[in-house]
């Protein structure tokens, strides 16, 4: 991999790889989704089939072996900080073919794309045809939104194809990119593993459908009961039924492609950790004896006492191998008591300090072999979510100011954030004739993000023929940073004349109602910019034309003016919309129902599809451990506009808020 900072300097450096030959987590996750953006996804054929936004073998093979992806973002000139300067960064990846199948073999471990013809197939094929798992998606639309990328190309892709809603990630050393366990990260993997209730097949209608069945699958693993016959002595065998129980390949399965854990044996890694804990054990495993058997084991400390945690948990990975939920993993997952505000505690048994540095072993069933746990501690954290402040009752009018101001300050932040709750908060503002200040807050916000970043992937494989523009001027021709960063400062102008002929110009569709000085301050600086570019004085309104010739500092001293506005409007919904929102029937009921949301999971934080700016758990350039959740905006869109369909017209009011992702 060769990047370039300049045209003058270059460096190269080989891809960092884990103990077990991968490459770590996210520059697989990075390479993937810069190779999908560089692709052109079509229509293959294979055996009489036909595979639509899906790619071939040789395809990937050739855009890997010369790949670019080119990176601008915008800041303030150390020399001179009213200026904004743009740097370009490119990286180049160049791959062999063997390589570059290797890496495809990667992304299909760690779930992010599918073998087209058969999607039980976890080998990367030669000549195969592939497609983006619900999972690919998630990740490559995360990567899209952080890195200011145009995915027009892609439009089609994410709405024909499922999405997975939400994505589990658990914090990973910088080291060796291995997991950090702790039990608030255990518990926290168990309880999205197990679903806000227990995910029973025979509750279940069976529906040919995929998308539906990926959606049923996404509640939590798919369980069942099991009768066991059992012999004691001389007496007759008897029948046990084993409640809560599910197969130990298909929990494999469901942590690969709900979780950011990347393939088989690191997912066997944290299902043996759910044995450990005492989440989980064998119901049993009936295989022949000829047929060999793949044991992972984890070991690690123990509390002692009454305490569920063993030292070690041992995991088969076997086709006939069949495991039940324990009591213990039961009351972990508060199935029972998921309504229950008290249930908010995390159990007796979670406040063990253990191993950060909990090794597994791949052996044979006759062969143990011991691991040696870290010296080193773990920290829990038991942190208080905004999920769960969202959740708490709202305080009366006798509460303290600024205690009441923070609170709904950070459920406002948790509402934007949330798509589903974000969309039922903006019907409530329109209901209340003041939808235009929750647009204009997510508009500059999207204003923001798209002026500090853009990006653009290729490969000399296959150059997308780019939008018809006139030559530079004196025939300089740009590279295609340059030009994907013109074509971004275009797009910027449109989007900055747009956000003030909608919400501030004069007598504007939807104006808002926001601060006379605030208004005078932005008024005043575009008579300013607009004299000294022009020569005409600015008359209230501003012409498309006139904005043309804004260069980079100016746009940027917009959003500083368009930022203050953004702040006095959201102080505003904070302060007046977010406690009636709070007290609606629809809000209660999706309180009530808590099928959509963990509210009560405090060791989850919920964010946006961007992601944290700094992960939970990698605070303070300390490592101790974490895990987040990720939320596809285009998922809860598409289940947005299909949920109509799916529910049969809004005869209740708490059932518009709800729809059967987890």
């Amino acid at each position: 991999m060769q990047q370039d900072a300049s045209p003058q300097a270059s460096s190269s450096h080989m891809m960092k790889t884990t103990k077990r030959g991968r490459p770590f987590l996210k520059d697989t996750l990075d390479l993937f989704a810069t190779l999908i953006v560089s692709l052109q996804l079509t229509t293959h054929k294979q055996f009489f089939r036909s595979f639509p936004n899906s790619f071939s073998t040789d395809e990937a093979a050739a855009n890997l072996a010369s790949l670019k992806f080119s990176q601008s973002n915008r800041g303030p000139d150390p020399r001179e900080p009213s200026r904004v300067i743009t740097t370009t960064t490119t990286t180049t990846f160049s791959m062999t073919r063997d390589m570059a199948k290797a890496m495809s073999q990667h992304f299909m471990d760690a779930r992010l794309i599918e073998n087209a013809a058969d999607p039980s197939s976890n080998l990367f094929k030669d000549r195969g045809v592939y497609v983006l798992t619900p999972k690919g998606l998630h990740v490559l639309e995360r990567f899209i939104s952080r890195n200011g990328i145009n995915g027009d190309h892609l439009a089609r892709v994410f709405a024909t194809q499922p999405i997975c809603m939400k994505l589990l990630h658990l914090e990973r050393r910088s080291v060796d990119d291995e997991i950090i366990v702790s039990q608030s990260v255990i518990t926290a993997l168990f309880r999205r593993f197990v679903g806000r209730q227990a995910n029973c097949q025979s509750q279940m209608v069976q529906n040919p459908d995929p998308t539906v069945a990926y959606h049923e699958r996404a509640r939590g693993i798919q369980l069942m009961d099991v009768a066991d016959r059992q012999s004691s002595g001389t007496t007759r065998s008897q029948t046990v039924t084993h409640r809560f129980c599910f197969a130990a390949l298909a929990a494999l399965e469901w942590l690969c492609d709900f979780t950011s854990v990347v393939g088989r044996e690191e997912a066997a890694e944290m299902a043996a950790q759910f044995v450990r804990f005492g989440f989980i054990t064998l119901v049993s495993d009936k295989r022949k004896n000829n047929d060999s058997a793949i044991i992972f084991t984890v070991r690690g400390s123990a509390p002692g006492g009454n305490s569920p945690v063993s030292q070690t948990g041992e995991f088969r990975c076997t086709a006939k191998a069949i495991y039940r939920i324990t009591e213990e993993g039961v009351r972990t997952a508060r199935w029972d008591t998921v309504r229950s505000i008290a249930a908010r505690g995390s159990p007796s048994s979670s406040t063990a300090n253990l191993s950060t540095a909990e090794r597994s072993s791949l052996e044979m069933e006759s062969t143990v072999t011991a691991v040696p746990p870290s010296s080193t501690d773990a920290r829990i954290h038991r942190r208080i979510s905004l999920a769960e402040r969202l959740n708490a009752s709202y305080a009366g009018d006798n509460t303290v100011d600024g205690r009441t101001r923070e609170s709904n300050t950070e459920r406002l932040k948790f509402i934007i954030d949330n798509p589903t709750l974000c969309h039922l908060f903006r019907d409530f503002l329109r209901d209340n004739f003041c939808e235009e200040n929750l647009a204009f807050w997510l508009e500059v916000q999207d204003f923001k993000r798209k002026f500090n970043i853009t990006s653009t992937a290729s490969s000399t494989a296959f150059q997308r023929p780019p939008p018809e523009r006139s030559h530079p001027v004196g025939g300089r021709v740009h590279t295609a940073g340059q030009q994907a960063m013109e074509q971004h400062h275009e797009a910027l102008i449109q989007q900055a004349y747009d956000i003030y002929t909608v919400y501030l110009a004069p007598s504007s569709q939807s104006e808002l109602n926001i601060d006379h000085g605030l208004r005078n301050e932005l008024s005043a600086y575009l008579s300013e910019v607009m004299q000294g570019l022009t020569g005409t004085p600015f008359q209230g309104r501003l012409e498309a034309d006139q904005l043309s010739s804004f260069n980079a500092t100016q746009l940027h001293m917009m959003i500083r003016l368009y930022e203050r506005i953004q702040t006095h409007v959201f102080r505003l919904m904070a302060t007046d919309s977010v406690p009636k929102f709070t007290k609606t029937p629809q809000f209660v009921a999706l309180r009530s129902q808590n099928d959509d949301f963990d509210f009560l999971d405090s060791d989850v934080q919920y964010l946006s599809n961007t992601g944290p700016t700094v992960p939970p758990g990698l605070e303070n350039g300390q490592e101790i451990g974490g895990a987040y959740v990720t939320v596809s905006q285009k998922g809860a869109v598409a289940a947005q506009e299909s949920r109509p369909r799916m529910g049969g017209g809004d005869r209740e009011a708490g059932r518009r808020v709800r729809h059967d992702l987890p």
